[in-house]
């Protein structure tokens, strides 16, 4: 894949992301949310102070074909039941991470919940 292609693919997803944000915290203006510059550093979506309050993460999008096997094994989660899937990973030294589904994750972290 063409450098330029990959930072289009990584683009669209950030800018999924920033969506998904806006809408799930509807008081949130579009300038409180930027995506970065190719070759900025720092997180993939930039908040303002007003937005980090509401949302207190630091956002990195990959979206790369090498995490397959990430995916096999939240379907194999899914398979176990009707529950909603979660998937941890572990590597040696480092932390245990959660996976979960965005959108699940975006209704957990809701302010206007039903």
């Amino acid at each position: 894949m063409k450098k330029q292609s990959a930072a289009s693919k990584g683009r669209r997803l950030q800018n999924i992301i920033r969506s998904k944000i806006l809408k799930t915290f509807k008081h949130l203006r579009k300038s409180d949310l930027r995506i970065a510059r190719i070759g900025e550093t720092g997180a993939d979506v930039k908040l303002s102070r007003v937005a980090a309050k509401f949302f207190p993460y630091s956002v990195e999008c990959k979206s790369q074909q090498k995490m397959k096997l990430v995916y096999q094994y939240y379907a194999q989660a899914a398979k176990h039941s009707k529950n909603q899937p979660v998937l941890f990973i572990k590597m040696n030294k480092r932390p245990i991470l959660t996976i979960i589904d965005a959108n699940h994750f975006f209704n957990l972290v809701s302010v206007e919940k039903d």
